[in-house]
């Protein structure tokens, strides 16, 4: 770690950053003399900031404006096409707010080819999604229900989910191979499963526990469990000493699952999430089982199929707002809700629910907000693919253009919140910038891909200034330098005009768990949701 300048009759402010743990020391000088320049030495502090020798051979885009008074306060390679990782987000989530509406709603039914009048659907029965990133087992329960209070007992034909809202691409092609069996690459489909209070999709959580002796197989359950998933258990109990080598994957284009490995011997349980292949399949059998608990028998198969224009409508589902479904969707980086986003601006626009029919109606609605769009190559929505390339200050454009939309409210109550325990308000931030000035100060969006990492929002000086900030940083060498990117957000959660606040001492370097071994919660990173894992990120 490099040492810094000393500051003479300083007083020195100890602050606790917890990234991955870290410590930042910041030196505040009154503006006693008359050659202070408040700008002047924020610039060189962040100059210095960005020194450190973790991003040694990177490129990094950071721009900083203030939004009282107009100007910039520190830029470098600022209109460098850089990869945004999950910054991406943020273009999708305001584009869909301006497209879709804030009160936008997905719609989920059940109908029947048939009024089964006499409790008898005599045909099919149809679950028919239009992508609602929210439809958990219970919500599949209560439409069963509601098929049952109908008066529905026994259906002579299949059950058929309906899917053709979106297309049937299910993978971005962009997208990394060996990232598919993770929960951040799950399938997008317009009818699937979401399988925790996440509202993660597409996935199964996977649980395990330690047999009761060495050499018993662990105890390894996949939850919703149905037909068309099947798992093999290898697995087996080691001695208490034994590491944690358990591991559950699946053969891509198909759902058979296999557990490997094992646990200590009275160690502590484990979870995790993976994708399923084909999510509409999985949903409609979470539905079979949900028709059945509710005494409603279905003759025929399981599968998939269009639902007849005069089908009769039995029961009907609409999710929440699009303004609350942005709480998950950007407090936690949740990758599947940004693609269905895409898919539904594509279908409710050009009757398309494809990710080229969505990509079209990015750039339009920015320009609408008054955004400065330059440069942009979106390829999805969440920001997984690489193909994706954006300038730190078109972020800051969009930023500062937000402000002016009636949702805007919604849309910056969305974004994490750091040092904020709360996962659904702190969401990848909760863990960052603790005991700091910047703790429920900074209000941004992080992403994190191998070799690259960023971090854009909201903050406010020691004054009252509100300003806003971009940093992306591409090709870095081993873990993600949140730290970096931290101290440069207390260091302008610090700033004052009337008074200098340097920066003394610059936090170390640590790891950052892989996102589907972190026992903060199944299957997530503390840190981004939207990683393509090598060694480390």
């Amino acid at each position: 770690m490099p040492v810094s300048r000393v500051i003479p009759h300083a007083q020195t402010l100890l602050f606790a950053i917890t990234t991955s743990a870290a410590l930042v020391v910041s030196t505040a000088v009154p503006a006693a003399a008359d050659d202070s320049d408040p700008i002047a030495d924020l610039r060189e502090d962040i100059d210095e900031i960005l020194d450190d020798p973790s991003l040694e051979g990177a490129t990094s885009g950071v721009v900083v404006r203030s939004l009282d008074e107009g100007d910039t306060l520190y830029t470098r390679n600022a209109t460098t096409r850089l990869l945004p990782a999950s910054n991406m987000k943020l273009l999708t989530s305001a584009a869909a707010m301006d497209v879709l509406g804030p009160d936008y709603t997905f719609r989920t039914t059940v109908s029947a080819d048939e009024d089964p009048s006499d409790g008898v659907v005599d045909g099919d029965l149809y679950i028919v999604g239009t992508g609602d990133p929210s439809l958990s087992v219970d919500a599949f329960s209560d439409l069963a229900e509601e098929v049952a209070d109908s008066g529905v007992t026994e259906v002579t034909g299949d059950l058929l989910a309906d899917d053709t809202w979106f297309d049937d691409t299910r993978l971005h092609p962009d997208w990394e191979e060996g990232d598919e069996p993770y929960y951040y690459a799950a399938q997008i489909s317009a009818l699937t499963v979401a399988a925790n209070e996440d509202l993660d999709t597409g996935v199964v959580n996977v649980t395990a526990t330690p047999g009761y002796r060495v050499g018993a197989p662990v105890n390894v359950a996949l939850e919703p469990m149905t037909d068309n998933l099947s798992l093999t258990n290898e697995s087996s109990t080691g001695t208490p000493d034994s590491a944690r080598t358990l591991d559950v994957r699946r053969k891509s284009g198909g759902n058979a699952f296999t557990a490997t490995g094992g646990l200590p011997l009275g160690g502590a349980p484990y979870s995790t999430l993976r994708t399923v292949h084909e999510p509409t399949d999985h949903a409609a059998h979470v539905f079979a089982d949900a028709l059945a608990e509710e005494g409603v028998k279905v003759h025929g198969e399981v599968g998939r199929g269009t639902t007849p224009a005069d089908a009769d409508e039995l029961a009907v589902r609409h999710s929440d707002e699009l303004s609350d479904l942005l709480i998950p969707f950007m407090k936690l980086s949740n990758n599947g809700h940004a693609e269905i986003l895409i898919k539904a601006m594509g279908r409710e626009t050009l009757g398309k629910g494809t990710w080229q029919a969505g990509l079209v109606q990015v750039k339009p609605a920015l320009d609408r907000m008054g955004a400065e769009v330059k440069g942009v190559r979106q390829a999805d929505g969440s920001g997984l693919s690489r193909g994706n390339l954006l300038r730190a200050d078109v972020v800051l454009s969009l930023l500062d253009a937000v402000r002016d939309e009636p949702w805007y409210g919604a849309w910056l109550t969305s974004l994490p919140v750091a040092g904020e325990q709360d996962r659904m308000v702190g969401g990848t931030l909760r863990n960052r910038m603790v005991g700091t000035p910047a703790e429920g100060n900074v209000r941004a969006k992080t992403g994190t891909l191998t070799g690259v990492s960023a971090l854009s929002g909201y903050v406010t000086g020691t004054d009252g200034e509100e300003m806003v900030f971009s940093i992306i940083n591409n090709g870095h060498k081993g873990s993600a330098p949140r730290d970096v990117q931290d101290a440069i957000a207390v260091r302008l959660a610090e700033f004052s005009r009337t008074a200098s606040t340097r920066v003394d001492v610059l936090p170390p370097r640590h790891g950052t768990p892989r996102a589907q071994d972190t026992p903060d919660a199944p299957g997530r990173s503390t840190g981004d949701l939207e990683c393509t894992w090598a060694e480390a990120c």
